[in-house]
């Protein structure tokens, strides 16, 4: 209103026929619609707003800088030139603030890009809506896009550098000029980092200008204003464009003198009393005309307007600006170029960009973790986790946690440099009900063994996998049977076993009996011989070998069809019998998988199960129909004591766990059959957490590096339980072991049987062995003695005789 009443006024006092401003798009809103009243242009310098582009609703508007829709067309190809996908905008409540978040937002629509939210700046108490910390902290993204006057920026820049919600963690960019070093200095490193993006003019770029004109009015300003000339270089982008847009009346001007020559009235006439809404420019017509027409190489660049928009259409130009420390202090250093409607390009003079925090890659414009306090449940069975009290040389006690999930939490604490706050979850609570802290919000984390399941991720959310997991059943191990030497034996009992030998002892003697008279074998034999025959012929006829004579009588002949039908029965219940004991003693598990338990092979109440669990959901939903009829434990550990003292005969639980049991602890326990229900861990987080991207990113880099797999290798391939090898289906020596020693036995005694026989053949040979010995040393002597005889002799007569000793 005050813009509209200096304007008012301003007309009234003279022939005003053109107007150069206003500067702020909300005082435009207002001016341009009394200039149509009025008829005469109004060329703005510097305000921004696309809704003025509207040639219909503002026909007597024109513009010399570029709108809002092309700064806003410019940081969305910024966004896409860094990966950049979201971003959280503060607008000052006003035209300027709300039309250039809404060409924001047009535009990353138009580019598939996300404004996460929009915070208003009030411009009347001079503070945001909400909680400005909470909201950029509680924001998916870390970019932060600030459309507000130089004012507004610096007062909500210092807000946000209180709160340190600026750099390292957050990229802001503006869209107005500061004075950086107005900050203390404190924040300078807070500062580094920013952007500045804002319209300027062709020479930034060193694209064409006027530089007769821009020296002619430098020149006029020297002469006349000596005392305000900051000297070429430090003049404002926007008083170039504001003098274009006088320059533009100025030709426009011209060409309407020229067009008005052979006309009585002036060119400059008005209609209307004094009164400045009353009044109307007479040539409003043509001057427009002109001005649209107009088309010139301004001080900025080339100007030329559009007949179906109020914006200039060429000569627009951006530049990205980084916030440096440099000798003299903040400033802000050209890194970017951007000529509408091309691409960003780097200038000719390169400077390097320094990223938030003094980096020199681009960061993300996710929420990250850097920095973020963490409350970290960790929850797991051995090997997961274990903890220890350590007592240091005070004799002060501190809790240390190993194991892979706290491995794990280092790794990724060494790539995400979150700040963590650990603590063991409570031995009462069961897995859901932990869950369920989390998505109450008493944890940031719940790092575990954590089952991924449908059920679960209705109320929370899962990170990628950090384990691989499935479930398997646990149960004892079968007694192993000890060696018997004499388990051939077994087949029948002691009592048959003798009345087996009584019947051959007495069927040998009832065949002497009968066949001793009639027989050629038995006869000239003497009677044991007779009666020993006579029984082998009974046992080789049971067991189908080694009978050596043939029956001539009809007596034993029937007899001999007795002893065959003895065998036949004998023969084939031990042959039977002795196949049976075998099987059972290789029997293994009563179950051999999870089909088996399914099938109820297992009462229900012996199966043990951990409640609120993963393992608990499974049961119901694939075994018991949702019947809660299984045995309930409190902990693994119960678990495992109830299998020990045979309460229960079977567990489920994950494979990864019990293995480690069986391999290190439990060596008397083993895994039954397949693992099944193959799944995954995940690390419980809340849900729509806004560091998901990140945790889930770094995990997959883990994964992908080989991280995780030497974790697994480290702390799940620990073996100190002895090997338990799986037992053959093949007949071992151990049940025939008796057998082959009674073979042993039986041919150590043929040997003495056989020894003995022949007696006198070795006494004679021993003999003979002696007398050879002896003889042979009876002629050694003699020889040795004719030598020494020999040998004194050739002294006595000096003959040399020759060596015999090789005879």
């Amino acid at each position: 209103m005050s813009g509209l009443n200096l304007t008012c006024h301003a007309v009234s006092v003279s022939n005003v026929v053109g107007i150069v401003g206003p500067s702020y798009s909300r005082e435009a809103h207002v001016i341009a619609p009394f200039s149509k009243v009025i008829g005469i242009p109004v060329i703005s310098h510097s305000a921004t707003d696309p809704d003025l582009s509207n040639r219909n609703a503002y026909p007597n508007f024109y513009r010399t800088v570029a709108s809002d829709f092309v700064v806003a067309a410019a940081l969305a190809k910024l966004f896409i030139r860094y990966k950049w996908t979201t971003c959280t905008i503060i607008y000052q409540n006003d035209a300027f603030g709300a039309g250039g978040a809404n060409a924001i937002s047009e535009a990353f629509n138009n580019s598939r890009l996300t404004v996460s939210q929009m915070i208003v700046f009030d411009t009347a108490t001079l503070s945001t809506r909400g909680d400005l910390k909470s909201l950029l902290i509680n924001a998916p993204t870390r970019m932060v896009v600030v459309w507000a006057d130089s004012l507004y920026t610096s007062l909500l820049l210092q807000k946000a550098l209180d709160s340190n919600i600026v750099g390292p963690f957050f990229t802001w960019i503006l869209s107005s000029n500061i004075l950086l070093n107005s900050f203390n200095q404190t924040f300078y490193k807070n500062l580094t980092g920013m952007f500045l993006i804002e319209p300027v003019v062709g020479s930034f770029f060193n694209e064409p200008i006027n530089t007769t004109l821009l020296d002619a009015a430098y020149s006029i300003w020297q002469q006349y204003e000596p005392e305000s000339f900051p000297r070429s270089m430090n003049v404002n982008n926007y008083a170039l464009f504001a003098f274009d847009a006088t320059w533009t009346l100025i030709q426009s001007l011209q060409k309407l003198c020229a067009s008005k020559i052979n006309i009585s009235s002036s060119y400059l006439s008005f209609i209307g009393s004094s009164y400045c809404f009353n009044r109307h420019f007479i040539h409003s017509k043509l001057l427009l005309d002109a001005v649209g027409r107009t088309e010139f190489l301004g001080v900025s660049g080339r100007i030329r307007f559009s007949d179906n928009v109020t914006d200039r259409i060429t000569g627009l130009y951006c530049s990205a600006k980084n916030v440096q420390l440099l000798s003299n202090g903040l400033s802000f250093v050209p890194v970017l170029e951007y000529f509408h409607p091309n691409d960003w390009k780097l200038p000719i003079k390169e400077n390097v960009i320094l990223w938030p925090g003094n980096s020199l890659i681009p960061p993300t414009d996710k929420a990250i973790l850097e920095g973020v306090n963490l409350r970290i449940c960790l929850v797991g069975a051995v090997p997961f986790l274990m903890v220890n009290e350590i007592k240091d040389v005070s004799g002060q006690t501190t809790i240390q946690y190993t194991g892979y999930l706290p491995d794990l939490i280092k790794l990724l604490h060494s790539k995400m440099r979150f700040i963590p706050t650990i603590e063991l979850a409570p031995t009462n609570k069961t897995y859901y009900e932990l869950i369920q802290s989390v998505h109450d919000g008493v944890y940031d984390m719940l790092i575990g063994d954590v089952t991924v399941t449908a059920k679960r991720r209705g109320i929370v959310s899962f990170s990628n996998a950090i384990f691989d997991n499935s479930m398997s059943i646990l149960m004892r191990k079968e007694v192993a049977v000890p060696i018997d030497l004499f388990s051939f034996l077994k087949p029948f009992s002691r009592s048959l076993w003798f009345l087996f030998a009584g019947t051959l002892i007495y069927a040998g003697i009832l065949m002497y009996i009968i066949e001793r008279q009639h027989n050629e074998v038995l006869q000239n034999q003497p009677i044991l011989s007779q009666i020993a025959r006579s029984v082998w012929y009974a046992f080789g006829n049971v067991v189908g070998y080694g009978v050596e004579f043939s029956i001539t009588t009809a007596a034993g002949r029937l007899l001999t069809g007795s002893l065959y039908i003895l065998s036949l029965i004998l023969v084939a219940s031990y042959t039977a019998n002795l196949a049976s004991d075998l099987t059972i003693a290789k029997s293994k598990a009563i179950i051999s998988g999870i089909d088996d338990i399914k099938n109820g092979k297992i009462p229900y109440k012996r199966i043990g199960i951990y409640p609120g669990s993963s393992l608990e959901e499974y049961y119901l939903r694939e075994i018991s129909n949702g019947v809660r009829n299984y045995y309930s434990a409190g902990s693994l550990d119960e678990l495992y004591s109830s299998l020990l003292a045979n309460i229960i005969d079977a567990v489920f639980w994950d494979t990864g766990t019990i293995e480690y049991a069986t391999n290190n602890v439990y060596c008397n326990l083993t895994l039954i059959g397949n693992d099944f229900d193959k799944s995954v861990y995940g690390i419980v987080t809340p849900y729509n957490w806004l560091y998901a991207q990140d945790l889930d990113v770094n995990i997959l880099a883990l994964r992908e590096g080989g991280d995780l797999e030497i974790l697994r290798k480290k702390w799940f391939e620990l073996k100190t339980c002895p090997d338990s090898s799986e037992i053959s289906t093949e007949i071992g020596i151990e049940a025939t072991s008796g057998l082959f020693l009674v073979f042993g036995v039986m041919s150590i005694l043929s040997l003495l049987l056989f020894a003995w026989g022949e007696r006198h053949n070795i006494k004679n040979y021993v003999l003979q062995l002696i007398y050879r010995r002896k003889s042979s040393a009876e002629t050694k002597d003699t020889m040795n003695r004719r030598l020494s005889k020999a040998s004194a002799q050739s002294q006595n007569y000096q003959i040399e005789l020759p060596d015999i000793s090789h005879f």
